[in-house]
């Protein structure tokens, strides 16, 4: 395999993906924010501190069941605060437009931005708009950036800097939706059960769990490389290790059944409105009920903890009874899924 150029697999968000940054970015761009690789910078100021993120968004189809790359734009940008523990309050809206691009497809898809972006309480205050020839885009391509507030309390959520042996980890919800509605899209699949995008913006949720920030360790939106890839990262080159119960991760039967034809895995699998939350072991139950008073948080669940066993790695325990080590993803299961 070629290891000169640029593969598809760099943009798994898997082990490639962190290769990748490691390699060619942090090593140029290395700095007291960027090192810690989290999905916000957090940059103190006089005033207060900000959360600061970036993002773009080439998912192909650009229309999917459950939203549009409008939509995910702004819930990308809004989540990716969010779960650094911060309030998200402002964005840019970066597009690249392909020649030939409907005017109506690029009307309907602005107007979803605008309304997911009232509905989560963020301003689009900045832009640009490029157009390129026909061939040197596909269709559309849209640049994010989001600042949001993070009060004192609340700067140790996005590295993890707090996690303890003990430590209960929780899922928001089902794995694996976003990335089979999409796959449905493409491949045209018919379905008994329509498979819908979970695609949301989070902020509804984390705030009202952080209402006691300490109870908070860390938390994590569940996108490229899935809740494996985010267990294999928390863990890695640390004094503890992960457990969790394959049993206790829920996957929608439509998913299980798309991923059985496929030959995926469901915990490599990609969302786009789910978070990993790692909270203190006495919290754990009160916050899983906090969050099913939420719609975007109903299936919430315990689904293991921190353990001083396996340090640095994270294992499973399947519902047969065995253990398997959860890795980074390698490869890349559907690549343009966001």
């Amino acid at each position: 395999m070629d290891d000169t150029v640029i593969r598809i697999g760099h943009g798994s968000g898997g082990r490639l993906t962190r290769e990748l940054i490691h390699e060619i970015f942090s090593n140029r761009f290395g700095n007291i924010f960027l090192d810690n690789l989290s999905d916000s910078a957090i940059i103190p100021t006089s005033e207060r501190n900000l959360a600061f993120t970036t993002d773009s968004y080439v998912i192909d189809p650009i229309f999917f069941p459950g939203g549009d790359i409008g939509k995910l734009a702004v819930c990308g940008t809004v989540n990716d605060l969010c779960v650094s523990g911060a309030m998200p309050k402002y964005m840019s809206a970066g597009f690249i437009l392909e020649e030939g691009l409907p005017i109506d497809h690029l009307a309907r898809i602005v107007e979803s931005m605008a309304s997911e972006a009232k509905k989560a309480g963020i301003l689009i205050v900045t832009g640009d708009t490029k157009v390129v020839k026909r061939g040197q885009c596909d269709k559309i391509f849209i640049n994010t950036s989001g600042i949001g507030y993070v009060h004192p309390d609340r700067v140790h959520i996005s590295n993890g800097s707090s996690i303890l042996p003990g430590d209960k980890i929780i899922i928001s919800g089902s794995m694996g939706d976003h990335a089979i509605a999409i796959l449905s899209a493409r491949e045209n699949l018919t379905l008994e059960e329509e498979i819908l995008s979970d695609a949301a913006s989070l902020n509804s949720l984390t705030e009202e769990i952080l209402k006691v920030p300490s109870e908070i360790r860390f938390m994590r939106d569940i996108t490229r490389g899935g809740l494996g890839t985010i267990l294999a990262e928390v863990c890695e080159k640390k004094t503890f290790g992960i457990e969790i119960n394959e049993n206790d991760i829920l996957v929608n039967r439509s998913v299980k059944a798309i991923c059985e034809l496929y030959g995926f895995d469901p915990l490599y699998l990609a969302n786009e409105g789910k978070m990993l939350i790692i909270v203190q072991k006495t919290a754990a139950e009160k916050i899983v009920n906090e969050l099913k008073k939420n719609s975007l948080g109903k299936n919430a669940r315990i689904i293991g903890e921190i353990t001083e066993k396996h340090q640095g790695r994270a294992v499973m325990k399947s519902i047969i009874g065995g253990k398997r080590i959860i890795d980074m993803l390698s490869g890349e299961m559907l690549p343009r899924i966001c």
